[in-house]
């Protein structure tokens, strides 16, 4: 998941290769002009810029929303078969709900898409296919988890900031909220130990064994013990004033990354992009990355769909396997830090051995490969982004001080039930 930006318009789309009519699907000169739906920072710019050069008879646009805006606004478009980009991306949290309707999707398999099927972990494949076998989408990265912590921060707290040091701080998540309270009693004025309570939980939920739902799609989260230890904790944790009680995505929390009002983010590899674009280039070597409390888990990672309605299908089935075949995910990943989902990157030495230089040269390549090999991935239900959308919204009003825990928890359960 990469929830970013506000919906632009088509006067202003994100990252345009070549700028022309909005819904049109041929541009100047006779060329076919695709477009690519997408939330958050990709790594694409320079990749879209790269095709277009290689296709002159292309022409790219790419249109950027918001998390949530993008997975509802792309229901609505397939659902009237109308408006839907070339190219739309899906985050894990909505595939199932996607794929439960498969006819609305180029099936990839009957586009060559079996062929290339062993390019990704098992695991991923697999989690587009429909019930009846149809791949509705072509793995871009997977999420992974770490933290990033402000190493100069930490410091001024009297805690260390060697990364190896700062992991052994942390081996739970009961030991990160207690180095919080450390944290805190020392702390530079007005700064806090982490961002937000969704921030955090959304972590714990991925690493738990269960998510919100169970196997056969129903939604278990008001009886899953881990999730509501795993809210009690950080529940605590906000009574305690270790959070900045920022909403993570939103003005105020990418203000707060530029004010340094927090020493830690839980940080998927997605998550380091959106730390560089919003600390800004002085921040570069104040932050690092170390291994996250509990090890393992996984927050995010999307697919590149085709929707069965766009006019260049085939033009954009072949602009899709482009994008998530292994040498543009390398690329990926060392331009914004997303991990990608192609094993036999995990043994490449120029990945393995990749130093992040804006994070203090943290041996990202090999702190997020070796977590991805250790990966078991959790089954997201049909609904499983809307409810994470839900839980960050129940823990935002425990931090308001609008509901105390148990309420807010009691409703949270209540409203996903419904």
């Amino acid at each position: 998941m990469r929830p970013k930006a506000l919906v632009l318009g088509c006067a202003a789309l994100a990252t345009a290769v070549v700028l022309s009519g909005c819904g049109s699907d041929t541009a100047s000169g006779g060329k076919t002009k695709l477009t690519i739906g997408l939330f958050g920072n990709f790594g694409y710019a320079e990749l879209l810029k790269e095709y277009a050069s290689t296709h002159p008879d292309v022409e790219i646009t790419d249109r950027t929303a918001s998390y949530s805006d993008h997975h509802k606004n792309l229901a609505a478009h397939l659902a009237t078969s109308s408006g839907a980009a070339d190219i739309e991306a899906v985050d894990t949290g909505y595939i199932n709900q996607f794929k439960a309707t498969p006819d609305k999707f180029v099936d990839f398999n009957t586009k060559g898409g079996g062929e290339l099927k062993d390019r990704w972990l098992a695991w991923k494949w697999e989690a587009s296919l429909s019930k009846d076998g149809k791949q509705i989408g072509y793995g871009t990265d997977i999420g992974g988890l770490a933290i990033c912590y402000r190493r100069d921060l930490l410091q001024n707290a009297g805690l260390p900031a060697d990364r190896d040091q700062v992991a052994a701080l942390w081996p739970t998540w009961q030991d990160f909220m207690a180095a919080g309270k450390t944290f805190q009693a020392k702390a530079p004025e007005g700064v806090k130990w982490f961002d937000g309570g969704p921030t955090v939980l959304n972590a714990i939920v991925g690493q738990a064994s269960t998510g919100y739902y169970d196997k056969t799609d129903k939604i278990v989260v008001g009886d899953n013990k881990e999730i509501k230890a795993g809210w009690d904790l950080v529940v605590d944790g906000v009574q305690s004033g270790l959070s900045s009680k920022l909403l993570y995505s939103t003005p105020v929390w990418n203000t707060g990354f530029k004010q340094g009002q927090f020493a830690t983010v839980t940080c998927p590899a997605w998550q380091m992009a959106k730390i560089k674009d919003q600390a800004g280039p002085e921040a570069a070597g104040k932050w690092d990355v170390t291994s996250v409390p509990g090890g393992g888990g996984n927050w995010g990672g999307s697919y590149l769909t085709v929707p069965k309605a766009g006019k260049n299908v085939d033009k954009a089935v072949e602009l899709a396997a482009w994008l998530t075949a292994p040498e543009q995910q390398a690329k990926v990943f060392k331009s914004a830090g997303l991990l990608p989902s192609i094993p036999k990157l995990y043994d490449d030495p120029s990945i393995v051995d990749y130093k992040n230089p804006y994070f203090n040269d943290a041996p990202i390549g090999k702190l997020f490969t070796d977590a991805a090999k250790k990966l078991n991935p959790q089954y997201q239900g049909p609904k499983a982004g809307d409810i994470q959308t839900a839980i960050g919204n129940a823990m935002q009003r425990v931090e308001q001080g609008k509901q105390n825990g148990e309420d807010s928890w009691r409703q949270f359960v209540g409203d996903v039930q419904k």
